[in-house]
């Protein structure tokens, strides 16, 4: 079948053809290229896509040329995504793509009050953008109508599955019409995707346009080998001050209170504007910050997990892991913020000790080696605290049994290690004579 080169090809309305143009799409990606036909025509569909390679308009142009106008008051499709801001993200998608219509688009999600979503739903909805736990909870309030959904989306599902949603989606998949088409969009397809797609796709076209868990292909990577955190903010510090290649930033870190000590060092040393994300911001806390990074009101975004996946945001020029991922699928969606609708990024790791064990499973994931660097001269190294060594001998010895089970660990090695010669042994001297029952005797004066 020849290649699509344009999305007139696609017999797309007139308005769709408008808002894809506004929007400077020239020519289908080729998950669009090969799930669009499918979609409209009502076939069931896996699309398995890297970040940044126009997954979400493979089904979002399909989908509103399928419901096409306003109708009635109940939703006639809804997209299930894990986060709140993806639905955010996913629902602002949707309005840019059906500006030219009368279609209505409501996000709903947790971390708020479900009165104003309840309103909204009320006065009418075509399309639903939802997380499972906010439709499941108006569903059974009796305030989300259900029986006009007849396309139903599950848009990054390998993070649901990470997420533990399985039971909440089997709950949704009872209570929705069976005669529906389903839609399953994901950038890995491990084994729990499979079986979830076993569980609610029938006879579904599995589209897969590059191997999975692979880095898009204009993202350069590499990695730095570094002693410690603190020489890490070192390092931090030594890239932002490069201001005019480092202009829209977002640094990754595992924890909250990384991020927060990070975010901290930011707005002190004056390298931003910045901002800070993580699950103890609110929910309006989280979406300003995201709108004025994606505006270009923020130089630097410091994030936890919680933005690594599906929020579009262009022209970051550089992400950097100032901590290596432990869900490893994760790398692959934090550096898929920058390198988004064919433009080039570049994707910046920092590795201690303690984190080259992941690296070489994220590596073993991509299939590729991340070019290693030397850390440039201007960055000072720092002392390693003694409490920053025993945590990373601690981590290595954990990496080392979880490999293998009959390993003890270092400490415990260096414990039960032979006793050296010449050195007297309780009880004897220079002979490993056990010291007798009872302890020493008291001394007297």
């Amino acid at each position: 079948m020849p290649a699509i080169t344009s999305f007139e090809e696609f017999n797309l309305n007139k308005q769709l053809l408008q808002a894809v143009a506004d929007l400077g799409f020239e020519q289908p990606t080729e998950i669009q290229q090969k799930s669009i036909p499918l979609i409209l025509g009502g076939q069931e569909v896996i699309g398995i896509a890297q970040t940044g390679t126009g997954k979400t308009a493979a089904y979002l142009l399909p989908m509103l040329m399928k419901i096409k106008y306003a109708q009635g008051t109940d939703p006639r499709a809804v997209i299930l995504a894990p986060t709140k801001e993806l639905t955010v993200q996913l629902a602002e998608h949707a309005r840019l793509l059906a500006k030219y219509t009368d279609l209505r688009i409501l996000p709903i999600y947790g971390g708020t009050g479900p009165k104003t979503q309840i309103e909204s739903i009320q006065q009418g909805v075509d399309i639903l953008v939802a997380t499972p736990g906010r439709f499941m909870e108006l569903y059974l309030r009796g305030d989300l109508p259900v029986k006009q959904i007849k396309t139903l989306v599950l848009d990054e599902a390998d993070r649901m599955m990470d997420m533990g949603f399985m039971p909440q989606l089997r709950k949704i998949f009872e209570v929705i019409s069976h005669k529906r088409q389903n839609l399953l969009f994901s950038a890995t397809f491990s084994e729990r995707v499979e079986r979830l797609s076993a569980e609610f796709l029938e006879f579904p076209n599995k589209i897969e346009v590059t191997p999975q868990a692979t880095p898009a292909v204009q993202v350069a990577q590499e990695l730095y080998r570094v002693a410690n955190q603190k020489t890490k903010i070192n390092f931090i510090e030594h890239l932002l001050l490069q201001k005019d290649e480092f202009t829209r930033v977002m640094i990754f870190t595992r924890s909250k209170d990384s991020a927060n000590e990070l975010y901290r060092f930011i707005a002190d040393t004056h390298l931003g504007p910045a901002r800070v994300i993580h699950s103890n911001k609110d929910q309006n806390t989280r979406i300003n910050a995201m709108n004025d990074f994606r505006e270009g009101k923020l130089r630097v975004l410091v994030s936890t997990d919680v933005t690594a996946r599906g929020i579009d945001v262009a022209n970051v020029s550089h992400v950097i892991n100032f901590d290596v991922p432990v869900l490893y699928e994760d790398y692959v969606h934090r550096i898929g913020r920058t390198g988004r609708a064919f433009q080039e990024g570049k994707a910046i790791t920092l590795v201690t000790e303690a984190e080259e064990y992941h690296i070489e499973k994220i590596e073993a994931l991509i299939r590729a080696k991340i070019p290693v660097l030397e850390l440039p001269d201007a960055v000072k190294v720092e002392k390693t605290s003694f409490q920053e060594r025993q945590s990373i001998a601690r981590a290595i010895d954990d990496q080392r049994k979880k490999d293998d089970p009959t390993f003890k660990g270092a400490f415990h090695e260096k414990k039960n290690a032979p006793k050296q010669k010449g050195k007297p042994a309780p009880g004897g001297k220079g002979k490993n004579i056990p010291p007798k029952k009872g302890g020493h005797k008291k001394r007297t004066r």
